[in-house]
């Protein structure tokens, strides 16, 4: 590291030689004004003074700015005889008034609509507000009720088959002997046309379609619906509705009866479409003359749309067999609002009583689950309804232990276990309904019946899950007893272990319990002999664990799961779950030392061998300890953890990895080395940082950080010894530079690179490591010609010109206070900079190279100060070398003059379009500003090239007026300097000028 800077120069030195700035034979004045370049001498204390504003005391007195302000607006008042006014202010009106405090009067629009539409609405007493709001908790479905649509897709994704699927339709379905008799109404005679008419489209419609996969009779169903929809569009109001009745009579089939759940799913979605679309229709008729409020009664529902309900009605109650009059009759419930107000209150427990005619248990279940969810959108205040169901659920059990059922599976060959999990779906929703607000006493009614059927688990695993968690968590040890109470054989304890430990993962039970709920548990799932099954379950009880014991009990958890699932690799197949176990221990544990303590975390995660499902866990690890890790740390066990799995995320990075990808693991991994700490042993932390570049090489944004955490390491040393560094830390702080001298080269963006090699340099500087420094500037210098005229931001080529423009700016800054290397020439590394800017490839038609030149002309002017507007401690700049030498001055007058030459030729060559006259009068203007501020302007013929300037930026009046303006008054404000009173004689010109 440190012989890198001394044999540098050798390769750099045709760089920074003497500049190659041509002065090319000038035209009029210009060469008559090189030798008087000259700047003018600045005391920056003194000027730093003159501007600071004048300070004054002030006194407040009565008033204060965070005074209240009380302010009565004064207003006539109509009615009042003329000059009558209100009460006046109590405060000045000079005073503006507080727009927050007034306010405060009640006098915002808020207030104002509040109490506009309180003076409209009529009073209601306590009592009447108090009903309406029951009534209205009541009937509304809040959002803490899971809807049927969160269910949808888990159904359908957990009863499939591969068994092959058939749609049959039969006919005809109508008994036109059950129509009413022509005298029963006015409207018979339309329902027994309508009626025939339904029977002659029946004729001869019954089709079979057999052989579907599961997919295709999905897209079958679908295919239905969609005829549904555009039959009722075009009109079709019969075809409508036997649509409906073919495919509610699907639901009788349970020829293939794992997939019945699924078709029960897919059949009801029509059945809602068609529901939806007859209320609509209804609702439309109701229009007339005024749109029905949502609270409306059957008073308010005219003539014409009674008698359609009505009709529908009449169909529906002409279908000849049961379960289909059912589905579709319940499908319309909500109708009943548009006859009378107790239509639904009466209807429902009549389509409850017609469920008990279907034989099927299965079937049945299903029937009076759909019952229930349509209760519920139309009346869940209904309670009774609800339980009615539900009891009668209850009474059809001993069925499924009766011959048709069994022999039924016998034919299937479905065994008793999987039989009754298709009953789940239809008794949760149903005790979900029940359950919904329900108090707490009705659990232990739930649990007292369950006991009465001998413990039924089908029945007991929906109750754990229908109810509150809280009341379930309050009663865990009674759930406990009973599940060791239910018959192994009929449904697997250990998914009613796994219901219980979903409510307990929500609601925490007794505490002196918990230990025991634990136990008994984990005696059930450690048994379990299918590893998925054992997962399933075990991963639901992690999070109870980690919720109320410590690392020796999680410990041991993991080691169980590794135990069951390491044999036969299967892990493999569970990769979702083992997931869902990290997130939860991550959830809970936030102290890494005691995570990474656990002597099977680490094992834990060997499990995952997939790339991205490991990649995946380890990105969720780092995340967590980002968030939660506020302390820095050297603990060892942390970091060779953290560093494990920075690893892993580092190596999964490929040529194919997605850009945003590298990205979000690259701040994952910067996060980690943002909060490793050493404290006071800062070569521990640069040994670390060493190991990181060498672990971490593939990721950019890391080795950037990499370089800023060793050069933060380097200033907190200085700012540990005090700027005085001993033998120890200078060497240290030259390692450091050595590192960021060594790495940076390895970075691909040539922008990233130039900034790292300033900062290093002025980092390096800051520490007295001057050839360090300097191998650091010259590195920068040395690559300006790699910079590509383009580059891309945010996925669009972009020029690269402003860019560099910015980078040579800072560079310049930083070149002040760089002092001249003793084997080398004079200002070497400003001319070194300017002769790269002139070799440098720049755009068609840029001004950037002459904006550099201008941007240097400060520089040298700073240059020729005897003392330096900024220094770095202990680091001689060349006003300490150099000491004012009349030959350095004289070489940088020379360079002032040569820049200014190239500029000035640079402005004969614009002119002509609009466009490059435009670019003219800028970079006059801006030449004219750095002579303003930095030249010695009481030489005359200076001061006429100033002129001059102004007058060719005004000359076809492109300048800003605004900028003119200014520009003026700060001439003529330090004309009155005693120093400057050279300055009013080119204030007057200048205005002269400007006015001809």
């Amino acid at each position: 590291g440190q012989s890198g800077p001394s044999s540098c120069y050798s390769q750099w030195s045709h760089i920074f030689m003497a500049p190659r700035l041509s002065t090319r034979n000038s035209s009029w004045e210009m060469k008559f004004y090189f030798s008087v370049a000259r700047s003018r001498g600045r005391y920056y204390e003194g000027e730093l003074q003159r501007c600071r504003p004048e300070a004054a005391p002030v006194e407040f007195g009565d008033y204060h700015p965070l005074k209240p302000i009380m302010v009565t607006d004064t207003k006539t008042r109509r009615g009042t005889r003329k000059g009558s006014t209100s009460s006046s202010s109590s405060s000045s009106s000079s005073v503006p008034p507080d727009p927050l405090s007034s306010m405060l009067d009640g006098t915002d629009p808020l207030s104002m609509f509040a109490a506009a539409s309180a003076s409209e609405t009529p009073v209601m007493s306590h009592s009447d507000l108090g009903r309406k709001r029951k009534e209205k908790e009541e009937e509304v479905v809040g959002p803490d009720f899971e809807p049927w649509s969160a269910k949808r897709g888990e159904i359908l994704a957990r009863f499939t088959t591969t068994e092959k699927l058939s749609i049959v339709t039969n006919s005809p379905v109508f008994s036109v002997g059950k129509a009413p008799s022509p005298g029963s109404s006015a409207v018979s005679e339309k329902v027994r046309t309508r009626l025939e008419e339904l029977d002659d489209l029946e004729e001869g419609s019954q089709r079979e379609l057999l052989n579907l996969s599961q997919q295709d009779y999905a897209n079958r169903i679908e295919e239905l619906n969609q005829s549904l929809k555009e039959a009722w569009a075009s009109d079709q109001k019969v075809k409508a509705l036997k649509i409906v009745i073919q495919c509610s009579k699907l639901l009788s089939d349970t020829s293939v009866i794992q997939f019945y759940p699924s078709k029960f799913v897919l059949i009801t979605d029509i059945l809602d479409t068609f529901g939806r679309l007859v209320y609509d229709r209804i609702w439309t008729m109701c229009l007339d003359p005024r749109p029905l409020p949502d609270s409306f009664t059957a008073e308010d529902v005219n003539d014409t749309a009674k008698e359609t309900c009505l009709n529908w009605f009449f169909k529906i109650a002409s279908i000849r067999e049961l379960l289909p009059r059912l589905y579709v009759e319940a499908a319309i419930l909500k109708c009943n609002r548009f006859l009378n107000r107790s239509g639904i209150q009466e209807t429902l427990p009549r389509l409850t009583a017609m469920i008990r005619g279907i034989g099927d248990p299965l079937v049945a279940a299903y029937a009076r689950a759909y019952l229930c969810r349509v209760g519920m959108e139309v009346a869940p205040h209904r309670k009774d309804s609800l339980n009615r169901n539900f009891f009668d659920l209850l009474s059809t059990f001993k069925q499924i232990s009766g011959d048709s059922v069994q022999k039924q599976l016998v034919v299937q060959r479905v065994e008793v276990p999987e039989y009754l999990t298709l009953y789940s779906p239809a008794i949760n929703w149903i005790l979900q309904c029940i359950a919904y607000r329900a108090p707490e006493p009705l659990l232990t009614e739930m649990m007292e019946r369950c006991k009465k059927l001998g413990n039924n688990a089908l029945l007991l695993n929906s109750v754990m899950r229908a109810f509150r968690p809280e009341f379930v968590a309050a009663r865990a040890t009674d759930f406990i007893g009973m599940i060791k109470d239910c018959d192994e054989a009929g449904f697997p304890k250990h998914l009613l272990f796994g219901s219980l430990g979903r409510s307990l993962a929500c609601a925490d039970p007794p505490e002196i319990e918990r230990l025991t709920i634990l136990n008994e548990a984990w005696k059930v799932i450690t048994k379990v002999r299918s590893p998925q099954d054992y997962i399933n379950c075990a991963e639901i009880w992690v999070e109870f664990t980690c919720r109320h014991f410590t690392k020796r009990e999680i410990n041991t958890v993991l080691a169980d799961i590794i135990k069951h699932m390491t044999p036969d690799r299967a892990f493999e197949d569970a990769y979702p779950q083992l997931q869902s176990v990290i997130r939860k221990i991550l959830t809970y544990v936030h102290d890494f030392s005691v995570l990474f303590s656990m002597e099977r975390f680490l094992p834990f995660l060997d499990m995952f061998q997939k790339d991205s499902v490991r990649v995946e866990v380890c990105r969720s690890i780092m995340e967590v300890f980002i968030k939660h890790q506020v302390e820095l740390t050297k603990d060892p066990v942390i970091l060779n953890a953290m560093l494990h799995i920075c690893k892993t995320m580092h190596d999964s990075v490929n040529a194919l990895t997605l850009e945003d990808e590298k990205r979000s693991l690259s701040l994952l991994i910067i996060g980690f080395i943002r909060m490793v700490s050493f404290g006071r042993d800062f070569e521990q932390q640069l040994s670390f940082c060493v190991e990181a570049r060498a672990t971490f090489c593939n990721l950019e944004p890391v080795l950037v950080q990499l370089i800023h955490t060793v050069n933060q390491l380097a200033m907190e040393t200085r700012r540990v010894m005090r700027g005085s560094h001993s033998r120890k830390t200078a060497a240290f702080v030259r390692a450091c530079a050595a590192y960021s001298y060594i790495t940076i080269p390895s970075l691909s963006s040539i922008f990233t690179r130039l900034s790292l090699y300033l900062l290093s340099g002025q980092v390096a500087l800051a520490n007295q490591c001057l050839s360090q420094a300097d191998a650091f500037l010259k590195a920068a210098v040395s690559i300006l010609p790699e910079v590509p005229r383009s580059i891309s931001v945010e996925g669009k080529l972009r020029s690269s010109e402003s860019f560099l423009l910015d980078f040579i700016n800072n560079f310049l800054a930083t070149l002040l206070v760089v002092p001249d290397h003793p084997e080398h020439g004079v200002l070497y590394l400003v001319r070194g900079l300017l002769n790269m800017v002139q070799d440098y490839t720049w755009e068609d038609n840029s001004d950037a190279k002459v904006r550099v030149y201008v941007s240097a002309l400060p520089l040298l002017a700073a240059m020729s100060q005897e003392t330096y507007i900024y220094s770095i401690s202990k680091v001689d700049s060349n006003e300490t070398l150099y000491g004012g030498d009349p030959k350095f001055l004289s070489e940088l007058n020379r360079l002032c003059e040569t820049l200014i030459g190239q500029i000035l030729d640079h402005l004969k060559t614009l002119g002509g379009d609009e466009h490059s006259t435009r670019r003219q009068g800028t970079l006059a203007f801006s030449l004219f500003g750095v002579l303003l501020a930095h030249g010695d302007l009481r030489n005359n013929k200076l001061s006429q090239l100033a002129v001059n300037l102004w007058n060719l930026s005004h000359k076809h009046g492109y300048c800003d007026t605004r900028v003119s303006v200014r520009t003026l008054e700060y001439i003529k404000h330090q004309a009155q300097q005693p120093d400057m009173t050279h300055l009013s004689d080119t204030a007057q010109r200048l205005a002269l000028q400007s006015r001809t």
